[in-house]
């Protein structure tokens, strides 16, 4: 007897081994494959997790955009294997610590690897005193359902984005959803897009489309298309993506081509064109990159033909990601970048003249997530760009005021990790009963201490923002953040507070902190982080 139940034992646990060891092939073939969505849940179905799942998993969740995920596995990989590590996955432990506000965190493996002193803190408030601009941003749709971003101008009152909104398309096993489409919009004063539609003639495939830009006359237009050929590189099978240009011709785009240099071993993407027409800047992994994806520029000469791209030097780019090149119409250079210093992923920067310095764009419009593909009207100061801080790529507006000297101690400031507002440290949002714009009882505590930070810094402007939760309509919504906004308003001038220092703005349902964008479908306690009025520094 005692010979069959060791018998027993030992087919039982035979049977467990094979089956992690299925399962984690399994798990090997998603991530080989980049369906990352997939290759976070059979990963997580294997309970003794060696250094090679911990790495896998963390970095599906990372590549998908689930960093609280992220930084959990990754932290769980450095405590039992240390120094096994490959320095690659600090880099992303770091960045991925910085978009929950592990800040100290972030810092230490930042350090490791880099191999020089990281100090977020530091960076944060000089930072502070030396943006040029202040910025003001709006996220244009509540779109949860598809990822909209690489927005850009199409004559004098359309734009141009990609998007995943496409149910035709095949799904991307990346992220699950459709492949990109290309497709053009109005827009109002309010920045906001209609009459939204598929972009015209042959230019959307079954292939991911996107990153357009147009010459000054409209005659002319390069876009990035992924290749249906997929090469080899280490032990992946990766599909490129190279850039095109169209013509329009007799009120049609056609004579689509690919640009001579665009390549199935490496790809080139996200083209912009100045406002002569004479340069296209564009993204590039090409052979003589820094690291990653470059930035570069080239010719464009009289006859259509091209010169020989040229890298842009180490003030732009890094060792690691530069994409998302933007032209303006004063030789601007805006661009997003993982490898300078930020305020984690990519952040959006500058480079003016010879390209050989940067400068972050600062904390109120770069976060701890994603924030990428800028274009501004350089005459105007407004503009869009995309971020995935709210967990999927969305369009958001913006309206950019030239800086002036914050008149708040730099200790008393703090950046909204959800917002990428600057707000006043430790003091947070109030939030409101369902359907209610009356203050309540519990919320006079952090509006006393609103109060007497205005009343320590007499030439201190705050903005209340207030919000609603998804369910009514749009307008019904809008109506009730206005009156939410007057009330906490009319606290703080009941208090002291001079009317003029303040500006209420209500934004309805338009800016919410989680995914909870439709009526049904959430918890009340998720639903109830949306009703809230935060409070901006405005100087």
């Amino acid at each position: 007897m005692k010979k069959l139940y060791s018998f027993i034992l030992i087919a039982v646990i035979s049977f467990s081994g094979f089956a992690q060891n299925s399962e984690i092939k399994k798990a090997d073939r998603f991530f080989a494959q980049r369906a990352f969505m997939d290759a976070t849940d059979a990963y997580e179905n294997v309970n003794n997790k060696n250094q090679e799942v911990l790495q896998n998993l963390a970095d599906s969740y990372f590549y998908t955009n689930q960093m609280q995920n992220a930084s959990e596995v990754y932290k769980n990989l450095f405590l039992k294997h240390g120094e096994e590590v490959a320095a690659e996955y600090k880099f992303r432990y770091a960045h991925a610590s910085m978009a929950v506000g592990n800040y100290k965190e972030a810092d230490k493996y930042f350090s490791e690897f880099s191999g020089k002193t990281v100090d977020f803190e530091k960076f944060r408030k000089e930072l502070d005193t030396t943006v040029s601009h202040v910025f003001t941003s709006n996220q244009v749709m509540n779109n949860a359902a598809s990822a909209d971003f690489g927005i850009s101008f199409y004559g004098d009152d359309k734009v141009t984005f990609a998007s995943t909104r496409n149910t035709a398309r095949p799904l991307y096993p990346w992220n699950k959803k459709p492949t990109l489409d290309l497709y053009t919009a109005t827009t109002d004063d309010e920045g906001q897009l209609n009459e939204i539609v598929l972009f015209p003639g042959d230019i959307n495939t079954d292939s991911h489309e996107s990153s357009a830009t147009f010459s000054k006359d409209g005659m002319t237009m390069y876009f990035d298309r992924t290749n249906d050929k997929r090469v080899k590189v280490d032990d992946d099978k990766i599909a490129h993506v190279s850039l095109y240009r169209a013509k329009m011709v007799d009120g049609n785009w056609s004579n689509i081509e690919k640009l001579p240099f665009s390549s199935d071993s490496y790809s080139v993407e996200h083209p912009s064109l100045s406002a002569d027409g004479k340069k296209l800047y564009f993204a590039s992994d090409m052979p003589g990159t820094n690291g990653s994806f470059d930035i570069y520029m080239v010719d464009v000469n009289e006859d259509g033909s091209f010169g020989t791209p040229q890298n842009l030097g180490a003030g732009v780019n890094t060792a690691h990601r530069e994409q998302f090149p933007f032209i303006s119409e004063e030789g601007i250079l805006y661009f997003s970048s993982d490898g300078h210093q930020g305020f984690g992923n990519l952040d959006i920067y500058k480079s003016e003249g010879d390209f050989s310095e940067t400068k972050n764009l600062g904390a109120t419009i770069n976060s701890g997530f994603d924030d990428f593909a800028y274009v501004v009207k350089e005459g105007e100061d407004t503009g869009w760009f995309a971020s995935n801080r709210r967990g999927t790529d969305n369009l958001y507006n913006f309206l950019r005021e030239d800086y002036t000297p914050p008149v708040v101690e730099i200790e008393e400031r703090e950046t909204n990790t959800e917002t990428g507002r600057q707000q006043l440290r430790d003091v947070g949002n109030i939030y409101f009963d369902f359907d209610k714009a009356t203050i309540k009882k519990e919320s006079e505590v952090t509006l006393d201490k609103v109060v007497a930070i205005m009343k320590k810094y007499p030439t201190l402007n705050i903005e209340v923002g207030s919000h609603a939760d998804a369910r009514g309509t749009d307008s019904y919504n809008m109506a009730l953040s206005e009156r939410r906004a007057a009330a906490t308003l009319e606290y703080l001038v009941n208090h002291g507070v001079e009317r003029d220092r303040l500006t209420s703005k209500g934004y309805g349902e338009s800016m919410p902190l989680n995914d909870c964008t439709k009526p049904t479908g959430c918890t009340e306690a998720q639903y109830a982080k949306n009703r809230r009025s935060e409070f901006t520094i405005m100087n």
